[in-house]
């Protein structure tokens, strides 16, 4: 594993820093929008006083911190792997390249000692799951390792509601900050209750301390909703969704590449609408979590 130089001193000097996940750049995004958004994102977050760590895997190795360097040429290839949890010994050990997945992230930044992370949206239960059996391993990511994710929900291309039972019956706490529902990515509310709201980003940071405090592993989500400004139309979202899912289906595509298919598939059929609300949101998620890194620093 190699920590950016920059990364390796706020953590030594107690300084607040805040992990970014990569797939948002090599599957999320196109070039060269991921590019802008990635930097975006990080002066964002300097700007509000913590040190960014862009996460992902580099020829066989974990990089805590990308250099201007290593993202322009991160966002610009093309045949980056999607690596979550499973993924994680193959690639490294065939010295691979590939963008971390929430999963992937949050086993990353707990290795460095980073506990907040900032991402889009977390991964979920899939709609029809009963047929397919298709769990996001993020949710079980969140059941173990010690990191804090601010999200804006999961996309409404999943099964809300099933998420929210299986984070419940895994003990994860699912926060709302200023909202009493989820939210659900491209939209404020998804109809679904949080756990429980939480109005300041020190409420969060107090939450996240007496949690590990008392020995209760796993994460935390913040459930973050896109500014209203900034989200789809409920119809325009849901009419591309139905429309993607149909033929992700008719073209048999499983796995870890649904998501990333649905996502190119809805920003064509919103003609670009959907990849604005996306940028959007994770600029938003990263204001409020560069907040709650340094309100959790303030804790320690």
């Amino acid at each position: 594993m190699d920590i950016s130089v920059e990364v390796q001193q706020a953590l030594k000097t107690a300084q607040p820093v805040v992990a970014l996940e990569s797939t948002i750049i090599s599957h999320g995004m196109p070039f060269p929008q991921n590019l802008e958004t990635a930097n975006a994102v990080e002066n964002i977050i300097r700007a509000a006083g913590a040190v960014p760590a862009t996460i992902a895997i580099l020829e066989g190795r974990i990089k805590i911190g990308l250099s201007q360097h290593e993202l322009k040429q991160f966002a610009q290839q093309d045949s980056q792997i999607k690596v979550s949890r499973r993924d994680l010994p193959l690639v490294l050990s065939q010295k691979q390249s590939g963008g971390t997945t929430v999963a992937a992230t949050m086993i990353c930044a707990g290795l460095a000692g980073i506990s907040v992370f900032v991402t889009g949206g977390i991964g979920g239960v899939h709609r029809e799951n009963e047929k397919t059996m298709d769990i996001s391993a993020d949710l079980m990511e969140l059941a173990q390792t010690n990191v804090a994710v601010v999200c804006a929900g999961i996309k409404s291309i999943l099964d809300i509601p099933r998420t929210l039972e299986f984070l419940e019956t895994q003990g994860v706490p699912v926060i709302g900050f200023k909202t009493d529902e989820f939210p659900a990515f491209y939209t404020p509310s998804s109809g679904s209750k949080v756990h429980s709201r939480l109005d300041t980003p020190e409420e969060i940071a107090r939450c996240m301390k007496i949690k590990w405090e008392l020995g209760l592993s796993g994460g935390i989500v913040i459930g973050n909703p896109v500014k209203q400004e900034d989200a789809m139309d409920d119809t325009l979202i849901e009419e591309a969704i139905t429309a993607a899912l149909k033929e992700a289906n008719e073209n048999k595509i499983e796995g870890k590449d649904v998501t990333p298919f649905l996502l190119e598939r809805i920003n064509q059929l919103t003609e670009g609408k959907s990849l604005e609300s996306n940028i959007a949101l994770v600029c938003n998620n990263a204001r409020l979590g560069a907040k709650i890194a340094v309100a959790f620093q303030a804790q320690l």
